[in-house]
């Protein structure tokens, strides 16, 4: 008799835990809440010490003063009395009743003088006081609040590109450092993330580029045979044509993937050169449609990568003149800088735009009223690709109808 197979054992429990492993004594933990309140019960305390000392010496000070004797006797027999605060008792025609009267009334005035006295130096050194805790509040504060100016400031960097900063911040194992680390952690990831997408956008170009490459060759060796049939060779335009929407495609969303990363190498880039490279190429497409292009292109200097901003002009005048009016149309292209920003507006003139198909401009592959496939316009990418590369600069492009027809576009980069 066979034996019976033993069941499958349990795999092992792994011995990793990926969580932060708990303290032995949690409440001992130098949190932000615990520091926060031992500073400032820590400095109430202190400033309440020095407050009650300055009163207490005050009011010293006071009751010594106010011990002072009167008024003196000049004349024992006589009854004869002199006093400097009490001059109402130099009289020496006062009756008894008169005369402890007069000391009555110069008793309440000395205590009254004494007590004023008291609360103006009182006020005074409360006003000193809280000065002083100001000051060093305000300086502890920062002290405890650096490390969030330091988390910010990586922030910055890392939303300018750099993703290889980190916080690496030091300091007690509070919830600040635990922000900072959890913050470090999503950078690496994020680094990660973005190397492999830049390795596969690399890999895509030449994969896809290389059997599309090799399809235009051999069709254009096809056509250019002078004794092919006619019906062979018509055939080999459209295949061409076909390849050649197919390359224009796969240019648009490698450029797309790779304009949505942040520009790592910037340099000086004139927008007045960049549109005006754009003008010179279509300029050719823009005299068979019957479109005049006019503007007035003035310095605004940026920084950036001159490839992708020739890349957003090119697209945007392009779009301008392809979606035209069919007689007297024009293109107006100008740059300027304005409020401390570069600015690049094409206009142009064209069919009625709705306000509410702006926003689907912008998106891939979508055209105002047309379907994806069967124009041979372009793929759908341009306002995409446009809008990225803006992103990737840190600034926005956008897109207003314009009164008559057509669209102002308007391209914002910082300086």
């Amino acid at each position: 008799m066979a034996a019976t197979p033993a069941p499958p054992q349990a795999p092992p429990k792994p011995t990793w835990d990926p969580r932060r492993p708990e303290p032995a004594f949690p409440w001992l933990r130098p949190t932000i809440r615990i520091r926060l309140t031992l500073l400032y019960g820590g400095m109430f305390l202190i400033a309440g010490i020095l407050l009650l000392s300055i009163i207490y010496l005050l009011a010293a000070q006071a009751l010594r003063n106010g011990n002072q004797p009167l008024f003196k006797i000049v004349d024992f027999n006589a009854l004869r009395v002199t006093s400097t605060d009490c001059p109402g008792v130099d009289n020496g025609n006062l009756s008894l009743s008169e005369f402890n009267a007069a000391i009555s009334a110069c008793i309440d005035h000395q205590r009254q003088a004494a007590l004023d006295s008291l609360l103006s130096r009182s006020l005074l050194a409360l006003l000193g006081l809280a000065v002083i805790a100001f000051a060093f509040g305000y300086a502890m504060a920062g002290r405890v609040l650096s490390p969030l100016g330091r988390i910010t400031r990586t922030a910055r960097a890392v939303a300018g590109s750099d993703l290889s900063r980190r916080i690496e911040l030091d300091g007690p194992d509070d919830e600040l450092k635990e922000l900072a680390d959890t913050f470090d952690d999503m950078l690496e990831r994020l680094q990660r993330a973005f190397t492999a997408q830049q390795r596969f956008v690399g890999n895509a170009s030449h994969e896809l580029r290389t059997p599309l490459a090799i399809n235009r060759t051999l069709l254009e060796v096809q056509l250019s045979d002078p004794h092919a049939p006619v019906e062979l060779q018509q055939l080999g335009k459209t295949l061409l044509a076909t390849n050649e929407r197919s390359e224009q495609l796969v240019e648009g969303l490698l450029l797309l993937a790779r304009s949505d990363n942040q520009i790592v190498e910037r340099k000086p880039v004139d927008l007045a050169e960049v549109a005006s490279q754009a003008v010179d190429q279509v300029h050719a497409e823009a005299e068979a449609k019957g479109v005049v292009i006019r503007g007035e292109c003035k310095p605004a200097v940026v920084q950036g990568n001159g490839v992708l901003l020739e890349r957003i002009a090119l697209n945007l005048v392009q779009n301008a003149v392809r979606y035209n009016v069919a007689e007297e149309g024009w293109v107006e292209v100008t740059t300027d800088v304005q409020h401390g920003q570069a600015i690049l507006v094409v206009t142009n003139t064209g069919p009625v735009v709705p306000a509410y198909e702006i926003d689907n401009l912008f998106e891939p592959f979508r055209r105002l009223r047309t379907e994806r496939t069967g124009s041979d316009k372009g793929v759908g990418l341009g306002l995409s690709i446009a809008r990225s590369v803006a992103r990737a600069h840190g600034g926005h492009i956008s897109a207003q109808p314009r009164e008559g027809g057509g669209l102002v576009m308007r391209v914002t980069l910082p300086i």
